[in-house]
């Protein structure tokens, strides 16, 4: 029962990704989606989409690695396109704007697990372009009335994610290459920590953000994960684990390399505070997640 406009300009997407929306929207008679392909950080791109209630702004381009090699890209597509569609969203009646931002933000604070409030010095161009967001939603929401609501994700993963590319997410990049045969490439000792995010779990806080009647949650920011933490020495067995139930001749072959520029060495976060102000509640932890995303990738290997 509801009308969906995607927006993408597919600078890291790919328009096949949307082909189970669009099939969606032609089999149901309730629900309408329609898309445009624009460049959001084009200023008045977004001048003519109209009768918007929420918006839900996860545009960005990813990968501190990338932010360090070109700044440039990453402030123009992380910066620019956001502060259009705060503009957009203050000046077309928009009730509520729920955006992406990040767990680098917490930079090189070593508190653990990582709580709102209690944030690092910022260690990638990439981590500035997303503290600058949160103080752009803060501005606007002090002088337009636009209600905002920040996520910062803790590396999300999932299905249709690319594995292929210099910057390409490491659960994706490390399924595909332990399935070819492939070692996969550890940065550093193995023991640096993260807390992966299932997809459907930030869905699910776009959805409850967006439609939150606690008056507390507006013009906040929360931690999206599942408050666990896992090293990548333990990914990676996790995946050759999963892989191996498919064909059991897999191992994966660990291969490791220096530490990288910008990166953050533990990440625990705590979900504390999406919890009590907007419910938020992991559906999928981590290895129900890499379950789900591996099926998805042999599927369609």
């Amino acid at each position: 029962g509801q009308r969906i406009i995607g927006v993408d300009n597919f600078l890291t997407g790919k328009r096949s990704n949307l082909d189970f929306i669009i099939k969606l929207s032609e089999d149901s008679r309730n629900a309408e989606f329609e898309f445009h392909e624009i460049d959001v950080a084009r200023f008045g791109s977004l001048d003519n989409l109209t009768e918007i209630d929420y918006v839900l702004h996860q545009a960005a381009l990813g990968s501190v690695p990338r932010s360090i090699k070109n700044p440039l890209d990453t402030h123009v597509n992380n910066v620019d396109s956001f502060f259009n569609v705060l503009l957009f969203s203050a000046t077309a009646n928009i009730k509520r704007l729920v955006y992406a931002s990040s767990s680098s933000v917490y930079g090189d604070s070593r508190d653990l697990p990582k709580s709102e409030g209690n944030e690092g010095s910022l260690l990638s161009p990439y981590a500035a372009t997303k503290a600058i967001n949160e103080i752009y939603a803060e501005a606007f929401s002090k002088t337009f009335e636009l209600e905002t609501i920040g996520l910062r994700y803790f590396n999300v993963f999932g299905p249709r994610q690319d594995p292929d590319g210099q910057y390409a997410a490491v659960i994706p990049k490390w399924i595909k290459s332990a399935y070819e045969g492939k070692p996969v490439n550890i940065f550093g000792d193995g023991e640096t920590t993260r807390d992966f995010c299932y997809v459907k779990n930030a869905v699910q806080a776009n959805l409850v953000s967006a439609l939150s009647t606690n008056d507390d949650a507006i013009n906040q920011c929360f931690n999206v994960a599942c408050g666990s933490q896992i090293t990548l020495c333990q990914l990676a067995d996790a995946i050759g684990n999963e892989l191996m139930k498919v064909n059991p001749e897999i191992a994966v072959q660990k291969f490791f390399k220096d530490f990288r520029s910008g990166d953050i060495r533990h990440s625990l976060a705590d979900i504390t505070k999406a919890s009590n102000y907007l419910g938020y509640r992991p559906s999928h932890d981590f290895f129900d997640g890499l379950s789900e995303t591996i099926e998805d990738f042999i599927k369609n290997v």
